[in-house]
């Protein structure tokens, strides 16, 4: 019998996790269901990495043509198109082959009687969180058509913001590498030629350009540091964000990056305001709603933050106050939520919430690409212009003692 790998919580916000077995996906799903839990992550472990298309972990879909199937398949619903046939109209739409073959699995699922939020939840690393308690709740009340609408504005909002910064952190990633190309291709190919022709004419040579020569011969050396230079912090990241620990410091660590720092941290605020306020409006219970923006919002610092303050409301205490002595919610959130928590609207308090730090990421963003443009430029003219000088002294030496 197939074996169940599951992630659940109840509507106390207890956190489960464990193995089942059932006979199929559908039984699984509903044994779990029996119990009170609401699903976050429920796969076939047999199928987890044999099975699965794309790389480790499962598929992946590009954010955009998830964006896009959230807003077509919201249009069709509403325009009267049953479930079943809009996922299937979308899947032979859809530009990802990945894609496409995921959304005609989900369409023969709900075919033979599964519903659009179990036939999703086979596949986590594509339908979020989320998207799958979102779609149950809008399954359960019958009011699935504001629901998907709620969904297409969040992703839409998500991919918005997330392309915003990832747009202000291309440009100087671009410029170090061209940097690193350049300075390389100078110490190892042009320098040494340079070298020769001074060392053939006896000349004493400037510090600055015995520093340079210096470097230019190290560099020859211990070339093969370079490429190791450049990809280490990458894996060195990625092997600190495999355990909970290294990544719960890195992303204490990337809060406190000047400037970049500052960018992120909104950016995880948005994400928590605009998912909270979502899954509250969806009625899912607070408890487990702050278990899923905990695992949602981006950043494990927050992410522990929220954990304890639904312990707090567990517990008797008002949602914000945990909020309140901690540095990484602005008083302005707490304030938000406070009111929100005593009169009834937190949806529409965190909604507001989000639209102000997604603009605040837009303005930022466009601000530091419109900054850092001019000061890599400078930066790269001022590193390549110093090193062609310390070159050029010898000879601006040799030509003062021709006169």
């Amino acid at each position: 019998m197939p074996k169940f790998r599951y992630q659940a919580v109840d509507n106390q916000g207890h956190y489960y996790k464990g193995v089942l077995e059932a006979a199929t996906f559908q039984s699984a799903t509903d044994e779990l269901k029996g119990k009170g839990l609401w699903i976050l992550d429920c796969f076939d472990q047999g199928k987890s990495i044999l099975h699965r298309e794309i790389t480790f972990g499962g598929p992946k879909v590009k954010m955009e043509h998830f964006t896009v199937f959230c807003r077509q398949l919201s249009t069709l619903y509403k325009s009267g198109v049953n479930m079943v046939e809009s996922v299937r109209i979308l899947s032979e739409q859809t530009e990802s082959k990945v894609f496409k073959k995921i959304l005609k699995e989900v369409a023969e699922d709900m075919q033979r009687g599964t519903q659009l939020s179990v036939a999703s939840a086979q596949f986590p690393t594509v339908f979020s969180t989320v998207f799958v308690n979102m779609i149950r709740a809008g399954e359960a009340s019958g009011n699935l058509d504001d629901m998907l609408d709620r969904l297409a504005v969040f992703y839409e909002k998500e991919h918005y913001t997330k392309e915003k910064v990832k747009s202000a952190m291309i440009y100087p990633i671009i410029m170090g590498v061209v940097t690193i190309a350049v300075v390389t291709l100078m110490m190892t190919f042009v320098i040494p030629r340079y070298v020769e022709n001074f060392k053939s004419m006896g000349l004493e040579l400037p510090l600055p350009t015995r520093i340079v020569i210096k470097m230019s011969d190290l560099l020859k050396s211990y070339w093969f540091f370079i490429p190791i230079f450049v990809i280490a912090p990458s894996f060195i990241i990625q092997a600190m964000k495999r355990s909970k620990k290294g990544n719960y410091y890195w992303d204490y660590f990337r809060l406190k990056i000047p400037v970049f720092g500052k960018l992120a941290h909104k950016q995880s605020i948005a994400r928590f305001s605009r998912t909270f306020s979502s899954l509250y409006a969806a009625a899912i219970p607070m408890l487990q709603a702050m278990t899923i923006v905990s695992n949602v919002v981006g950043n494990e610092v927050i992410g522990k933050l929220i954990l304890e303050s639904r312990e707090g409301l567990r517990s008797g205490r008002a949602l914000a106050d945990p909020f309140k002595d901690s540095w990484l919610f602005p008083p302005m959130v707490v304030q938000m939520l406070a009111i929100g928590e005593k009169t009834g609207a937190l949806d529409s308090m965190l909604e507001k919430v989000a639209d102000f730090y997604e603009a605040d990421v837009d303005t930022m963003a466009d601000r530091l690409k419109s900054l850092l443009e001019p000061l890599m430029i400078l930066l790269l003219s001022g590193i390549v212009g110093g090193i062609v000088l310390a070159v050029m002294l010898p000879t601006f030496k040799l030509m003062g003692g021709i006169h």
